[in-house]
C-alpha cells in the first residue's frame, strides 16, 4: 500500500493601501510505505524535497507578482497562473491581492472612488476620536474635499485617514479644524 504525502505551504505579504500578495503551493506524492519503518531518513530527505520545492516556487511566485505592478495596467490584474499551483488573485490596483471582502477592489488611483477597507478604517479612526460622530465626520470630509465620507476618492481618504491620525494623536485640533462645525 502506498504512502501519500501532502506538503502545503502558504504565504502572504502585506502591501500599502490595504492591499495583500498571496501564493500558496500544496505537492501530494506517493512514497513506498515502508520508508517509514526501513529508512526514516529516506522519508524525511522526500518530505523536505518536496517542502523545498513548494517554498521556491512560492518565493518565485510573490517575486513574479510584485514585479508584475509597474508593466500591468491597473485595470487589469495580473493573471493567477503559476509554479506547482502557486496561485496570487488581482485586487484591481495591479498588485496580486486578496482584499478580504469577496470583491476586485478598486484601483488605488487619483480619480477612483475609496476603498470599502479604506472607508471601514476611516470610521473605525473616527470612533476613537472624543466628540467626533458620523455627522461631524461627514462635516470633516465636507470641509476638506466638498464631499462625503462615501463620495471621497481613494487619495482622498487617504488624506483624511492622515488627518484623523494627527487628531486622534493630539496634533490637530478638532474644533479647529470644523470651524465651529458641530454634530
Amino acid at each position: 500500500m502506498p504512502l501519500r504525502l501532502n506538503i502545503g505551504l502558504s504565504k502572504k505579504l502585506g502591501l500599502p493601501d490595504y492591499g495583500s500578495l498571496g501564493a500558496s503551493c500544496n505537492v501530494d506524492i506517493e512514497l513506498d510505505a515502508a520508508l517509514l519503518q526501513t529508512d526514516p531518513e529516506a522519508f524525511q530527505r522526500h518530505a523536505k524535497n518536496a517542502y523545498d520545492a513548494c517554498r521556491r516556487a512560492v518565493q518565485e511566485e510573490l517575486a513574479r507578482h510584485q514585479a508584475a505592478p509597474s508593466s500591468t495596467p491597473a485595470n487589469h490584474p495580473p493573471a493567477a497562473n503559476g509554479n506547482v499551483g502557486g496561485n496570487a488573485t488581482g485586487n484591481g490596483n495591479g498588485h496580486a491581492s486578496g482584499n478580504g471582502n469577496g470583491q476586485n477592489g478598486n484601483s488605488r488611483g487619483n480619480g477612483h472612488q475609496a476603498s470599502e477597507k479604506q472607508v471601514t478604517y476611516i470610521r473605525q479612526l473616527a470612533g476613537h476620536i472624543k466628540n467626533l460622530g458620523v455627522r461631524r465626520l461627514d462635516a470633516l470630509a465636507q470641509k476638506m474635499f466638498a464631499k462625503p465620507v462615501v463620495g471621497l476618492t481613494s487619495l482622498e481618504a487617504s488624506g483624511l485617514i492622515d488627518m484623523l491620525k494627527g487628531i486622534k494623536a493630539g496634533e490637530i485640533d478638532l474644533d479647529a479644524v470644523l470651524g465651529g462645525a458641530t454634530s
